[in-house]
């Protein structure tokens, strides 16, 4: 198998080269070999779509960049789907346009108006508490979309009647119009596109075959999501047009704040204030870590101020495509000082900090001299 080209010499720039130099070298690539103006040519062929390879790299930042990196490796898959030169014409549609001034890029025959289409993605914004995240749950939605007319099942005709072919092209959707070597098509004017013609337009939908209408769909949160995650609801999107499948519906997630916990990754931190006897002695603690019971937590006596403990397993779900089980639990200890003390407390304080030989503001110790206790 022949190696490829390097892109930058396929298209004849610099690898320096601006956006506009590399478009400006493309469109000339593509004027010259363009299958319109070379019938039958299968190198000419060739070089097109070597060329439209080529730009579909170097005309993305992104790709652009791993090109610049690692060579062809680093953009394996571009370029794989130009089986033919439609092939060429449907990946850059708008990109064509730009380039030759009209729709199509010249390509003779191009029938699409007519064609399934897929309908439209929709967004939705769903905002969800800490705990739902942690443990899953189901929502209920309320969504406008456009959907097939019920009436008329789609079709845009009175029920008992069909849509019939447009007259004017034939069904295609488009008529050609010829421009010096180039015979490029545009919609056509009897049927906008459509290829068809409807004698008696549904009632309900006004011809259109698709109504705006409020749906109610369920939507399983898995435990574990967090915010800025997505989940994705097939079919549930904007209806297709001519036969064409529906879009799918997007969810987008954003998880409120909890007044106990934060999130890091999978594991749930949760800040545990203690009192200095607890510190020092030692404690039992119950944490309600969103499971059907609260945690009993040992704290071990000698605890220290920021000491993070970590209850293995008993964290967040792990979503599917991250592995299994659970992250952790993950205590933050703080350690409270009380401001005023009882003068009880205080003498056992003073007795304690005398027993280890520490200076204590009021003993006549180190912080006296200093301070003039």
């Amino acid at each position: 198998m022949a190696s490829k080209r390097d892109y930058y010499e396929v298209l004849g720039v610099a690898r320096g080269a601006s956006a506009d130099d590399i478009k400006r070298a493309y469109r000339k690539l593509a004027l010259q070999f363009h299958p319109d103006k070379n019938p039958g040519n299968a190198e000419a062929e060739e070089k097109f779509k070597e060329a439209a390879e080529a730009y579909e790299v170097l005309s993305s930042p992104e790709k652009k960049a791993r090109y610049d990196q690692f060579g062809h490796a680093g953009v394996g898959g571009a370029g794989q789907g130009f089986g033919n030169v439609d092939d060429i014409f449907e990946h850059f549609g708008s990109i064509f346009e730009d380039i030759f001034g009209f729709a199509g890029g010249g390509r003779r025959g191009r029938q699409s108006g007519n064609r399934a289409r897929k309908g439209a993605d929709l967004r939705y914004d769903l905002a969800i508490t800490f705990r739902e995240s942690v443990v899953g749950t189901e929502k209920k939605i309320a969504i406008p979309r456009r959907s097939s007319c019920e009436s008329c099942e789609g079709t845009g005709a009175t029920k008992g009647t069909k849509p019939v072919t447009c007259n004017t092209c034939r069904g295609h959707g488009q008529v050609a119009i010829q421009q010096g070597f180039f015979s490029y098509a545009t919609a056509c004017p009897d049927c906008q596109g459509s290829g068809k013609r409807i004698a008696s337009p549904c009632g309900d939908c006004k011809g259109s075959g698709s109504q705006t209408k409020q749906s109610n769909i369920t939507v399983k949160i898995p435990a574990g999501i967090d915010t800025g995650m997505r989940l994705r609801v097939s079919a549930e999107g904007e209806a297709g047009t001519n036969g064409g499948p529906a879009g799918d519906l997007y969810v987008f997630i954003e998880v409120q704040e909890d007044k106990n916990f934060r999130r890091e990754e999978f594991d749930l931190v949760f800040p545990l204030r203690l009192g200095v006897a607890q510190a020092i002695l030692g404690t039992e603690v119950l944490i309600d870590c969103f499971e059907e019971e609260p945690r009993k937590v040992e704290i071990p006596s000698g605890v220290q101020p920021g000491q993070r403990l970590v209850v293995h397993g008993a964290g967040v779900p792990k979503l599917e495509k991250y592995g299994r089980g659970k992250g952790d639990l993950v205590i933050e200890v703080l350690v409270e000082i009380p401001t005023k003390v009882t003068k009880e407390a205080e003498e056992h304080l003073r007795a304690f900090a005398q027993k280890h030989n520490e200076s204590v503001k009021g003993g006549g110790g180190f912080f006296d001299r200093i301070f003039g206790g």
